[in-house]
């Protein structure tokens, strides 16, 4: 094995959306930069998550909103999803699994690429080894950050599911056809996405939950919408089901599941969406004292805690804040410029919401579940808020009954919920379900996050016809 070591500024292990957020501040601010990378440039959400599993799901969507409607209803007729489209327009939101145009974006922003398996060696250090061995060793004169993300996690204690070839996340985006009957284990937000696109797209679809709900860090209301709008599309949900074993005789042929009350259920594809776990097994922690296959526990700068020197960073999935993409790139730009500050002499502004603290991680991460009808949500629960002995109490109200909403479709259904908290008269979260209110959730982001006033947000007069006309109603409730 050969070796050449090299220095630079500052080293990031991954080249997903936040390891290359977190290389484009630190280049933005002189410091040369490299990422390591040992699959494609891009990661999981290019290529296997965010955008191949939306552009499987806004056809869903598309073909939905021209439904409900009177006029275009009748366009549409009885038809269904072209399947060979979808896919092919799929493909070519994953680049085709190509990631030349990432690599050249790199390269015109000046972050340098370093292709392989990258690993901790000490402090400063990474040492890359290349798919022909070669090793390269690679030190940081300031900062390495780790942004390696995480994997879809497989239980390990059901017989004949190694040999069954289970599908997670990856296969279910990237399958080249429509598997005839496919059975998803797990009612978080892989599932029932995945569970919505592959049933329009075809597929006898049925839901294996073993907990009671759908979305459970959801308010119950959303799973509930969820499940009633997946049965309406013809998915089997079965609720406190678990998988006992599975079997796959040949490798390739139909795969048959005795779940745990006995019955026998036989498909042609299983998957998985039943958690995750960080990618951190196989990079080199036990190197500066952490211990492999942990999240990386970090402060509000995403410092890595328990490593001296204050040299190492880990932002995005891997340090288990908030398991979002947009969450990763958040929580890059904070730690590209704290890196930056390190590097020239100036302090850490690390009190909440100053420039070096990922604050908004623990006020509210937004997030979108794409399925029919969409959930939208920011911040606490009610059963959240009152568990973290908030004062606060729910205000709801039917989506259907907003004259904008009405508009978008002729039997709309939804709901909306804010958590108010009574003490300082702020909203601490919101939750949002219906066609369509992907696009009212950064508005409550900005009240939740920015910590508007009840009575500042009363003058946030909503466009009419809309469905923003909710936010009228929704403070009308928490002022009443």
């Amino acid at each position: 094995m050969t070796s050449t070591a090299e220095e630079y500024d500052v080293i990031v292990l991954g080249a997903g959306p936040t390891g290359e957020n977190v290389a484009d501040r630190t280049v933005a601010a002189g410091l040369r930069t490299v990422i390591v990378e040992a699959e494609l440039v891009g990661g999981e959400c290019s290529y296997w998550a965010c955008m191949p599993s939306k552009a499987l799901l806004r056809p869903v969507a598309a073909l939905a909103d021209a439904r409900a409607v009177a006029g275009s209803r009748e366009a549409v007729g009885d038809g269904r999803l072209d399947p060979a489209a979808v896919l092919a327009r799929r493909d070519s939101f994953a680049s085709h699994w190509s990631d030349d145009g990432q690599v050249r974006w790199l390269r015109d922003t000046g972050i340098e690429l370093v292709r392989g398996h990258g690993r901790l060696a000490g402090e400063r250090t990474v040492t890359v080894e290349a798919e022909d061995g070669t090793e390269r060793v690679l030190t940081a004169r300031h900062a390495v950050a780790v942004c390696t993300g995480s994997r879809p996690v497989l239980p390990g204690h059901v017989p004949g599911l190694a040999d069954a070839h289970p599908w997670t996340n990856r296969e279910a985006t990237g399958s080249p056809a429509v598997p005839g009957r496919l059975a998803v284990v797990g009612g978080g937000v892989v599932g029932v996405e995945m569970a919505t696109a592959w049933r329009a797209l075809g597929s006898e679809v049925v839901l294996l939950v073993r907990g009671g709900a759908l979305l459970p860090r959801m308010e119950p209301f959303a799973g509930e919408l969820v499940a009633e709008g997946l049965r309406e599309a013809g998915v089997d949900v079965r609720f406190g089901t678990e998988v006992g074993s599975l079997e796959r005789a040949d490798g390739s042929g139909p795969v048959t599941l005795t779940l745990g009350d006995g019955s026998v259920l036989t498909v042609d594809e299983v998957l998985y969406a039943t958690g995750r776990a960080p990618r951190t097994a196989d990079i080199g922690l036990e190197q500066v004292g952490l211990k492999p296959g942990d999240w990386l526990e970090v402060d509000d700068s995403c410092t890595v805690l328990g490593v001296d020197g204050g040299w190492l960073y880990a932002a995005g999935d891997v340090n288990h804040r908030a398991l979002l993409t947009h969450q990763g790139k958040y929580q890059a730009r904070i730690t590209g410029a704290a890196i930056a500050a390190r590097a020239q002499g100036r302090p850490l502004d690390t009190a909440r919401w100053g420039a070096h603290a990922a604050s908004a991680d623990l006020a509210g991460a937004p997030q979108v579940v794409f399925t029919q009808p969409e959930v939208a949500a920011v911040g606490l629960t009610l059963a959240a808020a009152e568990e973290a002995g908030l004062r606060v109490k729910a205000v709801d109200h039917d989506l259907g009954a907003v004259a904008g909403a009405s508009l978008y479709g002729d039997d709309y259904r939804g709901r909306a919920r804010v958590v108010f908290d009574l003490d300082r008269e702020v909203l601490v979260g919101a939750c949002l379900v219906g066609p369509g209110v992907a696009e009212l959730l950064h508005s409550a982001t900005v009240a939740v996050v920015g910590e508007v006033p009840i009575d500042r947000l009363w003058h946030a007069v909503p466009a009419y016809p809309t469905m923003s006309e909710v936010w009228l109603r929704l403070l009308e409730g928490c002022r009443g």
